[in-house]
């Protein structure tokens, strides 16, 4: 039986502080799994914790506790200058690479991938301007048929991140309250609580 591409079991992110008394500041709880390739869309607001999840999706954040596996092998048992050949994040226009070191390197086994399973594009500059949108667009589409995972994630600012999210996208994460949730379908995704208010008059492009 092939193991899934991507698969969050029961993962947490905590940030506390205080001295003698800590007090917690930030929670993110997330468990869904990716089978097969796929173009998913991820949207939030501005501080619910994307980045964060990505940061744990590609190894370089350690979860407070649960597991991520890519391919069926532990994201955190991989040495850490082969994880981007399983999942690689992208913010903007560049590869995000600072890992949080934990175990010595010979403690931690070889990726076994040469190319990575899952791509993260976190918020990319899309332009109307250029034919930059084409682009990436025939890029997720090109992946996705050569067996990888797609994930997309955007503020949509503009109806064109709309069309672009509701186009391409096959299914949804959404992530706000501390919590990431699953959706289908574009449509399963706009009748999530919260979702109109984060997308506002959007909403109805």
């Amino acid at each position: 039986m092939t193991a899934p591409i991507l698969e969050v079991r029961n993962l947490k992110k905590t940030y506390s502080r205080g001295l003698f008394t800590r007090k917690q500041t930030f929670s993110l709880s997330a468990s869904f799994t990716i089978e097969g390739p796929e173009i998913i869309g991820v949207m939030g607001p501005n501080g619910a914790g994307k980045t964060t999840l990505f940061e744990m999706l590609s190894g370089s954040n350690v979860p407070t506790s649960g597991q991520i596996l890519c391919g069926g092998r532990d994201i955190q048992s991989v040495k850490y200058r082969e994880r981007d050949r399983m999942v690689i994040h992208y913010h903007q226009s560049y590869q995000v690479r600072s890992i949080k070191k934990t175990k010595p390197n010979f403690m931690l086994q070889p990726a076994g991938s040469d190319y990575p399973l899952v791509h993260i594009f976190d918020e990319p500059q899309f332009s109307t301007q250029d034919g930059y949108i084409g682009f990436m667009l025939s890029f997720f589409k090109q992946l996705r048929a050569s067996g990888r995972v797609v994930m997309l994630c955007v503020h949509p600012y503009e109806p064109f991140h709309i069309d672009i999210m509701r186009d391409h996208c096959e299914r949804f994460l959404f992530v706000a309250g501390g919590q990431v949730a699953e959706l289908p379908t574009y449509g399963g995704l706009l009748e999530h609580t919260g979702v109109r208010d984060y997308l506002g008059a959007l909403a109805d492009c």
